[in-house]
């Protein structure tokens, strides 16, 4: 009902979830793509109920509504002395999936300071409850001595941010402004890379998080290989379960060089 509601009254975040399944769906018919933006919408409705839970209440009675998939990637990531680095993208499960995994495995994360003052007290004060450290994504410094000490960090880099700190790779198809800083923290600190990727059940009160590998060479230090093959990475696990993806983002608000606007 949240879904909906938010769907009907917020004009211009439906215009931004239309216009993104148009650039990213382009072999959807109309009809189909409403009828994921309508799931989509559905799927932040419960998101938020599922954030509410995750920062503010115990989650002992849902510890066993967690599957964890790819754990000898992650066993094996562990053994490594340089630290784990978790890439992936914004999921709408990710609080309470992401609370629920860090129950069982110590993680940082890495987020971006809210505008609103009130908001940003409100999400410290939540993922403080499940996560070791919360850095921001320009501590640099932080970020490399925490892998380096051998802690996981999650660090989703999908957003887009603007040029500064970033080049063009494509995501479904469309030049995305995509972050260079996990690819170059990667190679400076040696850390292990896994992909990050997380799921709701349409049953009923699960959730599914996922370690992949990157492939073989990855990162290679050429950065416009290594952020298009993260961006790929991403995409084939948002094609899984595509309603549940952040759409109300504006992904492609960055322009190349005399390129139109497509919102």
């Amino acid at each position: 009902m949240m879904g909906r509601l938010a769907q009907s009254l917020l004009g211009r975040r439906r215009r931004i979830v239309r216009r993104n399944l148009e650039l990213c769906f382009p072999e959807l018919s109309a009809a189909d793509r409403q009828h994921l933006l309508e799931a989509h919408f559905q799927a932040a409705g419960l998101s938020i109920l599922e954030m509410a839970n995750a920062w503010n209440r115990s989650l002992d009675d849902l510890q066993g509504h967690l599957e964890v998939l790819g754990s000898q990637h992650l066993e094996a990531a562990r053994q490594h002395p340089g630290g784990v680095l978790f890439l992936g993208g914004h999921y709408l499960c990710m609080e309470i999936a992401g609370a629920l995994f860090a129950r069982h495995h110590p993680v940082d994360v890495v987020y971006k300071r809210q505008r609103h003052p009130v908001l940003d007290a409100a999400e410290r004060r939540g993922r403080s409850r499940h996560f070791q450290t919360l850095i921001e994504h320009q501590q640099v410094r932080l970020l490399v001595r925490r892998l380096r000490e051998g802690h996981s960090v999650w660090f989703a880099a999908d957003q887009d941010q603007g040029l500064r700190g970033a080049l063009f790779a494509p995501f479904f198809g469309v030049p995305a402004a995509t972050l260079t800083s996990p690819l170059r923290l990667a190679r400076l600190t040696g850390a292990k890379v896994l992909l990050l990727d997380m799921w709701r059940s349409n049953e009923g009160r699960r959730w599914t998080v996922r370690f992949r590998p990157l492939p073989e060479g990855f990162p290679s230090g050429d950065l416009s290989a290594d952020a298009s093959c993260l961006n790929a990475s991403i995409e084939a696990a948002v094609r899984e379960h595509p309603e549940q993806y952040l759409w109300l983002h504006r992904r492609f608000k960055t322009r190349p060089r005399g390129a139109p606007g497509v919102y």
